[in-house]
């Protein structure tokens, strides 16, 4: 079947039978996304004053080693609040989750990840370069006497070494020869890095130690960060999952290479889970299961069933072809913004490619469109890896999708998200064929991140607005 014939006006025996799910619901992402906003910068003015506070400005203003000293500790504070962020970002917070989304966090974590480390170590070379004129001393040395004279700075260059591991291992060049499984264990360790530097921030830090309100606060702002994570990333989840009993009900191969799982508990509903949303799952099936894998669901979960579909791309996903019915789940989540709330209006567009098309498959099952309405374009290398092909028929059959499936290899064309069958195409030209009125077109995307860059651009050429483009990534 060619796009262009997959794409004609459904038959009328479709609408007839068109099935309209009507779930009205407030988007409230904005407000979240301002509260969210203010938190971060109440919390980063507070630095500035705990700074300014301290005599810095003048120390600043003094020249020589006072200068450098005032900047290093300037480096410090900025990078110790960039740190606190860096954990509490990547803690479940449903703050931060629902007013940036996990693709906003995603982004949000890699930059504040890098700017924290960059400035520590301007810290770290402007006090040891302040200290060493401030006392005529050799840099060398200085360092040295800082590292073991100074209360907790034996802990803190321990905890420095494992940020470094952390940064240099989450370089994409050096993470894509890592296994996934692997890069995640290493990852862990930047808990470790952090819990190793707090000790010094406070015995030794100078607008620390010579302000109680300030020692308090830092104590507090930390004290909650754990929190955070005991809350969110454990109780939280085991609460959940404690409670709903969530276990393996049926697996099923989902086309050549891919498989998919069914899952059933108790009360399923009280989730809140939508189409699009994502959980971390943990299948309790023997060693290993510590590590948890993010899916998007595949199908509504308003069904009363948790189903995820994936491609055999590594251990985590080859493992769930061998999981047995009645395995108990673990589960954290559901996570993510990228739900039938965020569509605007007019025509309904889907692009995914490979395994992103479950999430689009379970928003196009929860969503309220008429027949005619909903496109999906699905890009995969062959027909047979097609994921969710009965899901996407029954709608096509029942409720009047437009479907266009392009298998093949991908094309080397400015417009490399298309497939070699659809090179004489400009990217830009097809979206504005398949959606005629694109200024009112919402578009869906999920897929490998290169790929939706690619795909992005030309919907940008094609004049879709920047603002209905909805798309999440699940990783760092």
């Amino acid at each position: 079947m060619t796009a262009a014939t997959a794409l004609a006006a459904p038959p009328a025996a479709a609408l007839r039978g068109a099935r309209r799910v009507s779930r009205s619901r407030q988007n409230t992402r904005p407000l979240w996304n301002l509260a969210a906003i203010v938190v971060i910068w109440a919390t980063s003015l507070v630095v500035v004053a705990v700074w300014v506070a301290g005599g810095e400005v003048q120390s600043l203003l003094a020249g020589g080693a006072d200068s450098l000293n005032s900047l290093g500790r300037a480096a410090g504070l900025a990078s110790a609040n960039l740190l606190f962020y860096q954990v509490l970002l990547m803690a479940r917070v449903p703050l931060f989750e629902r007013g940036f989304g996990r693709d906003g966090i995603t982004r949000m974590h890699r930059i504040v990840g890098f700017w924290s480390f960059a400035l520590f170590a301007a810290h770290i070379g402007l006090q040891i370069l302040g200290y060493a004129v401030q006392a005529g001393i050799n840099p060398v040395v200085q360092a040295w006497q800082f590292v073991w004279e100074d209360p907790g700075m034996l802990l803190a260059t321990a905890g420095t070494a494992l940020l470094l591991l952390v940064v240099v291992t989450s370089v994409r060049k050096a993470r894509k020869r890592l296994r996934y499984e692997s890069w995640h264990l290493l990852h862990l360790y930047g808990y470790l890095g952090v819990g190793l530097a707090i000790p010094h921030m406070l015995w030794t830090g100078a607008d620390f130690t010579v302000s109680p309100a300030a020692t308090v606060y830092w104590w507090a702002m930390w004290g909650v960060t754990v929190a955070t994570v005991v809350v969110f990333r454990l109780g939280l989840p085991l609460v959940r999952s404690l409670r709903h009993g969530i276990r393996v009900s049926a697996v099923e191969r989902d086309g050549q290479s891919g498989v998919s799982v069914r899952m059933t508990g108790r009360r399923i509903d009280a989730l809140k889970a939508r189409g699009g949303q994502f959980f971390i799952w943990r299948f309790l099936d023997g060693a290993g299961w510590t590590r948890g894998h993010p899916f998007s669901l595949a199908t509504d979960p308003a069904d009363g069933e948790l189903v995820i579909s994936a491609r055999f791309v590594g251990d985590g996903t080859q493992r769930l072809a061998a999981l047995r019915a009645g395995t108990r789940v673990l589960i954290e989540g559901p996570y993510g913004t990228m739900t039938a709330d965020e569509r605007r209006g007019g025509h309904l567009l889907m692009i995914g490619a490979g395994a992103g098309v479950a999430p689009l498959v379970a928003m196009l099952e929860e969503a309220d469109w008429a027949p005619g309405e909903a496109t999906l374009i699905v890009r995969d290398h062959t027909a047979a890896d097609a994921l969710r092909a009965d899901a996407i028929d029954r709608l096509v059959r029942e409720r009047g999708l437009r479907h266009a499936p392009l298998p093949g290899r991908r094309a080397l064309t400015a417009s490399s998200w298309l497939p070699t069958s659809h090179a004489q195409w400009a990217g830009a030209d097809l979206i504005r064929y398949v959606s005629p009125r694109p200024a009112d077109t919402d578009v869906f995307l999920c897929g490998p991140q290169p790929w939706m860059d690619a795909v992005r651009a030309d919907l940008r050429r094609a004049g879709v607005p920047a603002e209905r483009v909805h798309l999440e990534a699940f990783t760092v």
